[in-house]
């Protein structure tokens, strides 16, 4: 578990971060289009994001499944 997480949103351009690690990595796409994961070379999840953040629907949450390695995170 990370000791602090790093929430950044960017209302002009409708985009959410969120950092569990510095540690350098990439992103990489998810099965949502909206979603995608920031991962290091070895898989290990250092964060995520989220696209167009406003125009998800109110009645319903957004569903992604981000992968870490070969284990799942909810």
């Amino acid at each position: 578990m990370a000791e602090r997480v790093k929430v950044w949103f960017d209302p002009e351009a409708d985009f959410l971060e969120v950092i569990f690690s510095d540690a350098p990595g990439y992103m990489r796409e998810t099965e949502n289009d909206a979603v995608m994961e920031r991962v290091d070379l070895e898989s290990n999840l250092l964060g995520f994001s989220i696209l167009a953040v406003s125009q998800l629907a109110k009645s319903k949450p957004l569903m992604a499944e981000l992968l870490s390695g070969r284990g799942s995170v909810a």
